[in-house]
Protein backbone atom coordinates (compact mmCIF):
# COMPACT_ATOMS: atom_id res chain seq x y z
CA UNK A 1 0.00 0.00 0.00
CA UNK A 2 1.29 3.41 -0.69
CA UNK A 3 0.40 6.76 0.59
CA UNK A 4 0.60 9.88 -1.33
CA UNK A 5 2.14 8.61 -4.16
CA UNK A 6 0.51 8.54 -7.52
CA UNK A 7 2.89 7.30 -10.03
CA UNK A 8 2.10 8.85 -13.71
CA UNK A 9 0.01 6.09 -15.96
CA UNK A 10 1.47 6.11 -19.35
CA UNK A 11 -0.62 5.21 -21.82
CA UNK A 12 1.47 4.00 -24.97
CA UNK A 13 -0.61 5.07 -27.97
CA UNK A 14 -0.68 2.17 -30.38
CA UNK A 15 0.80 3.72 -34.09
CA UNK A 16 -0.84 0.89 -35.84
CA UNK A 17 0.14 -0.59 -39.08
CA UNK A 18 -1.93 1.98 -40.93
CA UNK A 19 0.73 4.20 -40.24
CA UNK A 20 3.50 1.90 -41.31
CA UNK A 21 2.61 -0.67 -43.28
CA UNK A 22 2.36 -0.27 -47.07
CA UNK A 23 0.38 -2.48 -49.91
CA UNK A 24 1.87 -3.52 -52.68
CA UNK A 25 5.78 -2.76 -51.86
CA UNK A 26 7.31 0.33 -51.15
CA UNK A 27 5.49 2.63 -53.38
CA UNK A 28 4.58 5.32 -50.82
CA UNK A 29 1.02 5.97 -53.05
CA UNK A 30 0.02 2.96 -51.53
CA UNK A 31 0.18 3.52 -48.19
CA UNK A 32 -2.71 2.19 -46.38
CA UNK A 33 -3.16 5.49 -44.80
CA UNK A 34 -3.95 7.02 -47.78
CA UNK A 35 -6.73 4.02 -48.32
CA UNK A 36 -10.03 5.19 -48.53
CA UNK A 37 -11.53 2.08 -45.76
CA UNK A 38 -15.38 1.29 -45.29
CA UNK A 39 -15.32 -1.67 -42.70
CA UNK A 40 -18.63 -4.20 -43.95
CA UNK A 41 -20.94 -5.41 -41.05
CA UNK A 42 -20.55 -8.74 -43.31
CA UNK A 43 -17.69 -9.70 -42.99
CA UNK A 44 -15.64 -7.55 -41.18
CA UNK A 45 -12.87 -6.29 -43.22
CA UNK A 46 -11.99 -3.68 -45.62
CA UNK A 47 -13.75 -3.27 -48.95
CA UNK A 48 -11.94 -0.80 -50.57
CA UNK A 49 -7.91 -0.79 -51.57
CA UNK A 50 -5.42 -3.69 -52.81
CA UNK A 51 -6.08 -7.45 -51.67
CA UNK A 52 -4.67 -7.35 -48.21
CA UNK A 53 -3.21 -9.53 -45.72
CA UNK A 54 -5.24 -9.03 -42.46
CA UNK A 55 -2.99 -9.28 -40.25
CA UNK A 56 -1.36 -6.16 -41.62
CA UNK A 57 -4.37 -4.52 -40.65
CA UNK A 58 -4.83 -5.77 -36.86
CA UNK A 59 -4.61 -2.18 -35.94
CA UNK A 60 -7.59 -0.83 -38.01
CA UNK A 61 -10.80 -1.07 -36.33
CA UNK A 62 -13.15 -3.84 -37.55
CA UNK A 63 -17.08 -4.42 -37.25
CA UNK A 64 -18.41 -7.40 -36.04
CA UNK A 65 -22.38 -7.79 -35.61
CA UNK A 66 -22.65 -4.00 -35.16
CA UNK A 67 -20.10 -3.36 -32.69
CA UNK A 68 -16.02 -2.25 -33.12
CA UNK A 69 -13.91 -4.08 -32.36
CA UNK A 70 -10.29 -1.77 -31.66
CA UNK A 71 -6.84 -2.31 -30.93
CA UNK A 72 -6.01 -0.27 -27.63
CA UNK A 73 -2.24 -0.86 -26.22
CA UNK A 74 -2.25 -4.40 -27.62
CA UNK A 75 -5.84 -5.42 -26.77
CA UNK A 76 -8.61 -6.34 -28.88
CA UNK A 77 -11.93 -4.58 -26.95
CA UNK A 78 -15.32 -4.66 -28.38
CA UNK A 79 -16.12 -0.71 -28.54
CA UNK A 80 -20.62 -1.09 -28.45
CA UNK A 81 -22.99 1.37 -30.56
CA UNK A 82 -24.29 2.56 -27.43
CA UNK A 83 -20.98 4.32 -25.85
CA UNK A 84 -20.45 5.82 -29.51
CA UNK A 85 -23.51 7.37 -29.38
CA UNK A 86 -23.66 8.01 -25.71
CA UNK A 87 -19.98 10.02 -26.27
CA UNK A 88 -21.35 11.54 -29.29
CA UNK A 89 -20.53 14.99 -29.15
CA UNK A 90 -22.58 16.24 -32.35
CA UNK A 91 -25.46 19.44 -31.84
CA UNK A 92 -28.09 16.87 -32.07
CA UNK A 93 -26.81 14.52 -29.48
CA UNK A 94 -25.20 17.37 -26.62
CA UNK A 95 -26.24 20.59 -25.85
CA UNK A 96 -23.29 22.67 -27.06
CA UNK A 97 -23.49 25.00 -24.54
CA UNK A 98 -23.78 22.67 -21.09
CA UNK A 99 -21.81 19.72 -22.53
CA UNK A 100 -25.26 18.01 -21.45
CA UNK A 101 -26.59 15.06 -23.10
CA UNK A 102 -29.61 14.96 -25.08
CA UNK A 103 -30.37 11.73 -25.97
CA UNK A 104 -31.08 8.44 -24.01
CA UNK A 105 -29.69 5.57 -25.15
CA UNK A 106 -31.64 3.31 -22.60
CA UNK A 107 -35.10 3.83 -25.02
CA UNK A 108 -36.41 2.52 -28.30
CA UNK A 109 -35.18 0.12 -30.08
CA UNK A 110 -31.90 -0.98 -28.88
CA UNK A 111 -31.05 -1.49 -33.23
CA UNK A 112 -30.88 2.36 -33.56
CA UNK A 113 -27.74 2.07 -31.59
CA UNK A 114 -26.40 -0.53 -33.67
CA UNK A 115 -23.53 0.36 -36.06
CA UNK A 116 -24.49 -0.08 -39.72
CA UNK A 117 -20.83 0.88 -40.99
CA UNK A 118 -17.86 2.56 -40.41
CA UNK A 119 -15.56 4.39 -42.28
CA UNK A 120 -11.79 4.65 -41.07
CA UNK A 121 -9.94 6.34 -43.30
CA UNK A 122 -9.59 8.97 -40.85
CA UNK A 123 -7.46 6.27 -39.19
CA UNK A 124 -5.36 6.57 -36.64
CA UNK A 125 -6.66 10.30 -35.44
CA UNK A 126 -10.85 8.86 -35.92
CA UNK A 127 -13.26 7.13 -37.02
CA UNK A 128 -16.91 7.65 -38.60
CA UNK A 129 -19.57 5.74 -37.52
CA UNK A 130 -22.80 5.52 -39.51
CA UNK A 131 -25.95 4.07 -37.23
CA UNK A 132 -28.55 2.01 -38.50
CA UNK A 133 -31.21 4.80 -37.84
CA UNK A 134 -28.82 7.08 -40.08
CA UNK A 135 -27.08 8.84 -37.81
CA UNK A 136 -23.31 9.51 -38.06
CA UNK A 137 -21.13 10.09 -35.09
CA UNK A 138 -16.98 10.77 -35.39
CA UNK A 139 -15.00 9.27 -32.77
CA UNK A 140 -11.57 10.62 -31.80
CA UNK A 141 -9.23 7.62 -31.31
CA UNK A 142 -7.69 9.34 -28.53
CA UNK A 143 -10.94 9.09 -26.49
CA UNK A 144 -11.31 5.52 -27.17
CA UNK A 145 -7.44 4.68 -26.40
CA UNK A 146 -8.27 7.14 -22.57
CA UNK A 147 -11.01 5.33 -21.86
CA UNK A 148 -8.93 2.91 -19.74
CA UNK A 149 -10.54 3.18 -16.49
CA UNK A 150 -7.61 3.79 -14.23
CA UNK A 151 -6.09 6.90 -16.65
CA UNK A 152 -9.85 8.22 -16.79
CA UNK A 153 -10.01 8.18 -13.36
CA UNK A 154 -6.79 9.84 -12.46
CA UNK A 155 -8.10 12.57 -14.39
CA UNK A 156 -11.49 12.96 -13.51
CA UNK A 157 -10.76 13.33 -9.75
CA UNK A 158 -7.25 15.70 -10.36
CA UNK A 159 -4.70 13.07 -9.24
CA UNK A 160 -1.05 14.09 -9.29
CA UNK A 161 2.06 12.86 -8.28
CA UNK A 162 1.68 13.72 -4.59
CA UNK A 163 4.86 14.79 -2.75
CA UNK A 164 4.74 14.03 1.02
CA UNK A 165 7.17 16.53 3.63
CA UNK A 166 7.74 16.57 7.09
CA UNK A 167 9.75 19.41 9.03
CA UNK A 168 11.89 19.83 6.07
CA UNK A 169 9.06 21.65 4.60
CA UNK A 170 10.35 25.00 6.51
CA UNK A 171 13.33 25.27 4.78
CA UNK A 172 11.79 26.13 1.18
CA UNK A 173 8.03 26.09 1.83
CA UNK A 174 5.47 26.62 -1.59
CA UNK A 175 4.06 29.73 -2.82
CA UNK A 176 3.65 31.78 -5.14
CA UNK A 177 3.24 35.57 -6.05
CA UNK A 178 -0.23 36.86 -5.79
CA UNK A 179 0.34 39.21 -8.89
CA UNK A 180 0.91 35.73 -11.06
CA UNK A 181 -2.18 33.93 -9.47
CA UNK A 182 -4.28 37.09 -10.39
CA UNK A 183 -2.84 37.66 -13.63
CA UNK A 184 -4.26 34.11 -14.67
CA UNK A 185 -1.11 31.50 -15.26
CA UNK A 186 -0.41 31.36 -11.85
CA UNK A 187 -3.50 29.48 -10.71
CA UNK A 188 -2.61 26.79 -12.24
CA UNK A 189 0.18 26.69 -10.41
CA UNK A 190 -0.94 27.41 -7.48
CA UNK A 191 -3.61 24.66 -7.51
CA UNK A 192 -1.20 22.13 -8.63
CA UNK A 193 1.20 22.84 -5.75
CA UNK A 194 -1.57 22.67 -3.15
CA UNK A 195 -2.58 19.03 -5.20
CA UNK A 196 0.84 17.84 -4.96
CA UNK A 197 2.10 19.45 -1.66
CA UNK A 198 -1.04 20.38 0.27
CA UNK A 199 -0.98 23.57 1.02
CA UNK A 200 0.59 27.07 -0.56
CA UNK A 201 1.52 30.55 0.55
CA UNK A 202 0.16 33.28 -1.69
CA UNK A 203 2.71 36.30 -1.45
CA UNK A 204 2.87 40.03 -1.89
CA UNK A 205 -1.04 40.23 -1.79
CA UNK A 206 -3.11 43.03 -0.39
CA UNK A 207 -3.47 42.42 3.62
CA UNK A 208 -7.33 42.96 3.03
CA UNK A 209 -10.18 41.12 3.62
CA UNK A 210 -11.43 42.41 -0.05
CA UNK A 211 -8.34 40.98 -1.49
CA UNK A 212 -8.73 37.77 -0.10
CA UNK A 213 -12.27 37.29 -0.76
CA UNK A 214 -11.87 37.92 -4.00
CA UNK A 215 -8.98 35.60 -4.63
CA UNK A 216 -10.54 32.60 -3.01
CA UNK A 217 -13.98 33.49 -5.46
CA UNK A 218 -11.83 33.24 -8.37
CA UNK A 219 -10.91 29.41 -7.44
CA UNK A 220 -14.76 28.65 -6.23
CA UNK A 221 -17.47 29.90 -4.18
CA UNK A 222 -17.22 30.22 -0.75
CA UNK A 223 -18.86 27.98 1.51
CA UNK A 224 -21.49 29.02 3.25
CA UNK A 225 -21.95 27.27 7.01
CA UNK A 226 -23.75 28.01 10.40
CA UNK A 227 -20.30 30.38 10.83
CA UNK A 228 -21.19 32.23 7.10
CA UNK A 229 -19.79 32.26 4.47
CA UNK A 230 -15.92 34.62 4.00
CA UNK A 231 -15.29 35.01 7.66
CA UNK A 232 -12.89 38.18 8.97
CA UNK A 233 -13.17 37.99 12.60
CA UNK A 234 -11.02 38.25 15.99
CA UNK A 235 -10.64 36.30 19.22
CA UNK A 236 -14.06 37.26 20.56
CA UNK A 237 -16.11 34.08 20.35
CA UNK A 238 -18.59 35.70 18.17
CA UNK A 239 -19.10 32.43 17.25
CA UNK A 240 -18.69 29.56 19.86
CA UNK A 241 -15.65 27.35 18.51
CA UNK A 242 -12.29 27.56 20.01
CA UNK A 243 -10.88 28.74 16.86
CA UNK A 244 -12.55 32.17 17.46
CA UNK A 245 -10.47 32.47 21.32
CA UNK A 246 -7.05 32.66 21.69
CA UNK A 247 -5.98 28.89 23.11
CA UNK A 248 -3.90 27.04 21.51
CA UNK A 249 -5.62 24.37 19.08
CA UNK A 250 -4.90 20.91 18.40
CA UNK A 251 -3.69 19.97 14.97
CA UNK A 252 -6.81 18.76 13.10
CA UNK A 253 -8.71 18.70 9.88
CA UNK A 254 -11.88 21.09 9.76
CA UNK A 255 -15.34 20.43 9.12
CA UNK A 256 -15.35 17.00 10.53
CA UNK A 257 -18.81 17.30 11.63
CA UNK A 258 -20.15 17.56 7.65
CA UNK A 259 -20.92 14.56 5.95
CA UNK A 260 -18.56 16.41 3.25
CA UNK A 261 -15.89 18.51 4.90
CA UNK A 262 -14.42 21.25 2.77
CA UNK A 263 -11.97 20.76 0.59
CA UNK A 264 -9.26 23.98 0.70
CA UNK A 265 -9.26 26.49 3.99
CA UNK A 266 -7.99 29.96 3.38
CA UNK A 267 -6.39 31.41 6.42
CA UNK A 268 -5.16 35.16 6.38
CA UNK A 269 -3.99 37.41 9.34
CA UNK A 270 -4.50 40.93 8.76
CA UNK A 271 -3.36 42.02 12.02
CA UNK A 272 -1.45 41.31 15.13
CA UNK A 273 -1.32 43.94 17.71
CA UNK A 274 -0.70 44.01 21.56
CA UNK A 275 0.61 40.96 21.65
CA UNK A 276 2.75 37.98 21.11
CA UNK A 277 2.56 34.12 19.69
CA UNK A 278 -0.38 32.56 17.86
CA UNK A 279 2.77 30.40 15.89
CA UNK A 280 0.83 28.06 13.09
CA UNK A 281 1.79 24.41 12.51
CA UNK A 282 1.07 21.69 9.71
CA UNK A 283 1.29 18.50 9.44
CA UNK A 284 1.15 16.06 6.32
CA UNK A 285 -2.01 14.04 6.89
CA UNK A 286 -0.39 11.40 4.37
CA UNK A 287 3.09 11.39 6.05
CA UNK A 288 2.04 10.86 9.07
CA UNK A 289 -0.48 8.32 7.62
CA UNK A 290 2.06 6.77 6.23
CA UNK A 291 4.13 6.48 9.00
CA UNK A 292 1.88 4.66 11.02
CA UNK A 293 1.05 1.64 8.51
CA UNK A 294 5.22 1.43 8.50
CA UNK A 295 4.66 1.17 12.05
CA UNK A 296 1.44 -0.59 12.91
CA UNK A 297 0.00 -2.39 9.87
CA UNK A 298 -2.67 -3.20 12.31
CA UNK A 299 -3.43 0.10 13.96
CA UNK A 300 -3.45 1.77 10.62
CA UNK A 301 -6.22 -0.93 9.37
CA UNK A 302 -8.35 0.18 12.49
CA UNK A 303 -8.65 3.86 11.62
CA UNK A 304 -9.89 2.91 7.89
CA UNK A 305 -12.69 0.88 9.34
CA UNK A 306 -13.85 2.03 12.03
CA UNK A 307 -16.35 4.93 11.95
CA UNK A 308 -16.06 8.09 14.11
CA UNK A 309 -18.95 10.59 14.39
CA UNK A 310 -18.27 14.65 15.00
CA UNK A 311 -20.38 17.37 15.84
CA UNK A 312 -20.79 21.22 15.84
CA UNK A 313 -22.79 21.94 19.07
CA UNK A 314 -22.04 25.47 20.33
CA UNK A 315 -24.06 27.79 18.51
CA UNK A 316 -27.75 28.08 19.24
CA UNK A 317 -29.97 26.39 17.45
CA UNK A 318 -27.13 24.50 15.90
CA UNK A 319 -26.43 20.88 16.00
CA UNK A 320 -24.16 19.12 12.99
CA UNK A 321 -23.31 15.50 12.74
CA UNK A 322 -22.51 13.72 9.51
CA UNK A 323 -24.87 11.32 7.59
CA UNK A 324 -22.94 8.57 9.09
CA UNK A 325 -19.83 7.78 11.26
CA UNK A 326 -16.43 8.03 8.44
CA UNK A 327 -13.31 6.76 9.40
CA UNK A 328 -9.77 8.98 10.33
CA UNK A 329 -8.79 7.51 6.40
CA UNK A 330 -10.68 7.13 3.54
CA UNK A 331 -9.21 5.70 0.25
CA UNK A 332 -10.36 5.68 -3.25
CA UNK A 333 -12.47 3.20 -4.59
CA UNK A 334 -10.73 2.69 -7.96
CA UNK A 335 -7.33 3.34 -7.17
CA UNK A 336 -7.27 1.51 -3.42
CA UNK A 337 -4.87 5.04 -2.01
CA UNK A 338 -5.80 7.26 0.41
CA UNK A 339 -7.57 10.73 -0.22
CA UNK A 340 -8.52 12.28 2.97
CA UNK A 341 -7.38 12.15 6.44
CA UNK A 342 -10.30 13.20 9.16
CA UNK A 343 -9.05 14.03 12.53
CA UNK A 344 -10.14 16.39 15.16
CA UNK A 345 -10.19 15.11 19.10
CA UNK A 346 -11.75 18.30 19.99
CA UNK A 347 -14.88 17.63 17.62
CA UNK A 348 -15.34 13.74 17.86
CA UNK A 349 -18.18 12.67 18.96
CA UNK A 350 -19.04 8.72 19.01
CA UNK A 351 -17.09 6.14 18.28
CA UNK A 352 -18.92 3.86 15.90
CA UNK A 353 -17.84 0.08 16.81
CA UNK A 354 -18.22 -2.45 19.48
CA UNK A 355 -17.53 -2.65 22.94
CA UNK A 356 -14.34 -5.12 22.43
CA UNK A 357 -13.28 -3.16 19.40
CA UNK A 358 -13.47 0.34 21.47
CA UNK A 359 -9.80 -0.57 23.17
CA UNK A 360 -8.25 -1.53 19.65
CA UNK A 361 -9.27 1.83 18.42
CA UNK A 362 -8.02 4.13 21.47
CA UNK A 363 -4.68 2.33 21.06
CA UNK A 364 -4.50 2.82 17.01
CA UNK A 365 -5.67 6.40 17.65
CA UNK A 366 -2.90 7.10 19.80
CA UNK A 367 -0.31 6.13 17.86
CA UNK A 368 -1.57 8.26 15.01
CA UNK A 369 -1.75 11.03 17.52
CA UNK A 370 2.05 11.04 18.42
CA UNK A 371 3.34 10.46 15.09
CA UNK A 372 1.49 14.10 14.40
CA UNK A 373 2.98 15.74 17.80
CA UNK A 374 6.20 14.26 16.90
CA UNK A 375 7.96 17.81 16.39
CA UNK A 376 9.93 16.44 13.25
CA UNK A 377 6.86 16.03 11.10
CA UNK A 378 5.47 19.41 12.14
CA UNK A 379 6.50 22.40 9.96
CA UNK A 380 5.79 25.89 12.60
CA UNK A 381 5.54 29.28 11.13
CA UNK A 382 4.15 32.56 11.58
CA UNK A 383 1.37 34.08 9.86
CA UNK A 384 1.84 37.33 8.30
CA UNK A 385 -0.12 40.28 6.71
CA UNK A 386 0.05 40.13 2.90
CA UNK A 387 0.37 36.19 3.13
CA UNK A 388 -2.22 33.85 2.89
CA UNK A 389 -2.06 30.56 3.80
CA UNK A 390 -4.26 28.09 1.37
CA UNK A 391 -4.57 24.19 2.82
CA UNK A 392 -5.87 20.85 1.43
CA UNK A 393 -8.67 19.94 4.37
CA UNK A 394 -8.64 16.91 3.22
CA UNK A 395 -4.73 16.01 3.33
CA UNK A 396 -3.45 19.09 6.00
CA UNK A 397 -3.62 19.00 9.77
CA UNK A 398 -3.66 22.70 11.35
CA UNK A 399 -3.15 23.90 14.54
CA UNK A 400 -2.08 27.06 16.62
CA UNK A 401 0.15 28.37 19.50
CA UNK A 402 -1.96 30.11 22.23
CA UNK A 403 -1.50 34.13 21.48
CA UNK A 404 -2.12 37.80 23.26
CA UNK A 405 -3.18 40.67 22.34
CA UNK A 406 -5.39 41.22 19.38
CA UNK A 407 -5.41 39.21 16.22
CA UNK A 408 -7.86 39.72 12.98
CA UNK A 409 -8.21 36.41 10.66
CA UNK A 410 -9.98 35.95 7.59
CA UNK A 411 -10.57 33.31 4.95
CA UNK A 412 -13.26 30.90 4.15
CA UNK A 413 -13.99 27.33 2.70
CA UNK A 414 -13.88 26.13 -0.71
CA UNK A 415 -15.79 23.27 -1.46
CA UNK A 416 -13.84 19.88 -2.72
CA UNK A 417 -15.52 19.95 -5.71
CA UNK A 418 -14.90 23.08 -6.53
CA UNK A 419 -11.51 23.06 -5.69
CA UNK A 420 -11.03 20.16 -8.01
CA UNK A 421 -12.90 21.41 -11.02
CA UNK A 422 -10.77 24.94 -10.98
CA UNK A 423 -7.51 22.76 -10.86
CA UNK A 424 -9.03 20.18 -14.37
CA UNK A 425 -9.64 23.66 -15.87
CA UNK A 426 -6.64 25.26 -15.39
CA UNK A 427 -4.39 22.19 -15.37
CA UNK A 428 -6.17 20.30 -18.91
CA UNK A 429 -6.18 20.68 -21.99
CA UNK A 430 -9.60 20.65 -23.72
CA UNK A 431 -9.24 17.39 -24.76
CA UNK A 432 -8.04 16.00 -22.09
CA UNK A 433 -11.54 17.49 -20.00
CA UNK A 434 -13.59 15.61 -22.84
CA UNK A 435 -11.92 12.65 -22.39
CA UNK A 436 -12.28 12.42 -18.83
CA UNK A 437 -15.99 14.48 -18.03
CA UNK A 438 -18.61 12.68 -20.35
CA UNK A 439 -17.04 9.81 -21.94
CA UNK A 440 -15.93 6.56 -20.05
Amino acid sequence: MRFGSFPPIKVALSRSASTTHRAGGDDPNTNIRQLTRTISVKDGTPLAGPELEYNHLRDIPALENGVLVVQVNGESVRVPGQWVRDVCACPQCRNQHTAQRQINVFRGDISEVSIASANVSGWPQHITVKFKDGHETVVSASVIRNRKPHHGARQREGIVDVATWTSEIQEDPPAVEYADVKAGPGMASLLKTIRARGFAFVDNMPATPEATESLLTSIGPIRNTHYGAFYDFTSDLSSKDTAYTSEALELHTDNTYFTDPAGLQALHLLSHTDGTGGESCLVDGFAAAGQLYAQSNGAYLRLCDTGVYAHASGNDGVSIQPAQAYPTFTHSEQHKKLIQVRWNNADRAGVATRWKQLERWYDAAAKFDAILNDRRNQYWFQLRPGRMLLLDNWRVLHGRAAFTGKRRMCGGYINRDDFISKFRTTNYTREELEASTVTG
